[in-house]
């Protein structure tokens, strides 16, 4: 169509794209490059300068209310290659393993760095610090066909804790850190399925589960106060294929439902299993999604971090491009911010 939007409306490029189902909307040109010596510094401008523009690209009308994204920034560090700052329905997140997979993904097939042989790297400077990810590149075909990265360091916070939920009484659960923090629950004893005819009742569950660990316990990291909050339940039960070991759902941010089997989530179940003595290091660990789809983790080696014992996760998986897209934001549109029919409250 032959139309050219007025001069003082706002023009946002991006590239969408999905790991395993779940969606990453990378902003591109248009999209202000939030200033800041670290990331975190990056992060704490983009919440109080820019968030209109978040929920303007996250939520509805041009998104909806399960859609993810990304905001790249210059490195800050002497040997990355780019910044990154995830975003959601809810606001910022610390790390994004599904995110990375498709980042790097998105990087390698559109030429945005060039892809140097059949593992090309590519070193991200995140919240939650150095992520690294290594693609497997196809020279012939131009595309990537798998990436794995290696993540933050992840380890377990509490074991075989309660918690008492209004509505399901006391609820055993496990504190582990993958890039953020989860509260893992068994779906088993509370009747519920980890699969689409439940996804209600996992919100429901799920967002209920997470204010009461917030109510009952402060989260601190031991590093960085930012990093120091639950971001999600996740609850955990028997894979439904024969290909994989266990399935994760993650109900995160503001009742968001993760289509991906959750890369961070998947690096703090690595560490979950690793310190029950279920997993050996390089032991492969496969975990399906609420769709079946599926990543694979495996602790490549101990370390601590603060007074932890943890692993240095690696998780793999596949992308794909799905779109490419100009968004407008009209300076007089009442809803150029973006809009969710379900408060937050009510989630």
């Amino acid at each position: 169509m032959p139309w050219s939007p007025p001069p003082d409306w706002l023009r946002i490029e991006t590239l969408d794209v999905h790991a395993a189902g779940e969606p990453l909307r990378i902003l591109g040109e248009g999209f202000p490059k939030p200033p800041g010596r670290t990331i975190l510094e990056k992060r704490r401008y983009a919440r109080e300068h820019l968030d209109a523009l978040r929920t303007a690209l996250m939520l509805e009308p041009r998104g909806h209310d399960d859609m993810y994204g990304c905001i790249l920034t210059e490195p800050v560090t002497a040997d990355g290659d780019l910044g990154v700052l995830f975003t959601h329905n809810e606001g910022y997140s610390t790390m994004c393993g599904h995110g990375v997979i498709a980042l790097a993904t998105a990087v390698f097939e559109t030429g945005m760095r060039r892809a140097e042989g059949a593992s090309p790297l590519l070193r991200l400077d995140t919240p939650a610090g150095r992520v690294t990810a290594r693609a497997a590149w196809d020279a012939e075909a131009g595309r990537v066909r798998d990436v794995a990265f290696e993540n933050v360091a992840s380890f377990v916070a509490a074991a075989d804790q309660r918690v008492s939920v209004a509505g399901l009484g006391e609820v055993r659960y496990d504190l582990a850190f993958g890039g953020a923090y989860y509260a893992f629950v068994e779906a088993a004893p509370l009747g519920l399925r980890l699969d689409g005819r439940d996804t209600q009742a996992l919100i429901d569950l799920g967002m209920r589960i997470k204010r009461a660990v917030m109510a009952q316990r402060t989260i601190t990291h031991p590093f960085d106060p930012d990093l120091g909050f639950l971001y999600g339940t996740i609850f955990t039960g028997p894979a439904y294929g024969a290909s994989a070991h266990s399935r994760n759902v993650c109900i995160f941010a503001e009742g968001e439902v993760d289509r991906s089997p959750t890369g961070t989530g998947v690096s703090a179940r690595v560490a979950i299993e690793y310190a029950t003595s279920r997993l050996t290091l390089g032991q492969p660990f496969t975990v399906e999604s609420i769709l079946g789809t599926s990543f694979t983790g495996r602790a490549l080696r101990e370390t601590t971090y603060g007074p932890y014992r943890a692993v240095v996760p690696e998780v793999s998986g596949r992308a794909w491009i799905t779109g490419q897209h100009t968004f407008l934001i009209a300076p007089d549109d009442p809803l150029r911010a973006g809009f969710r029919l379900t408060p937050a409250a009510d989630a």
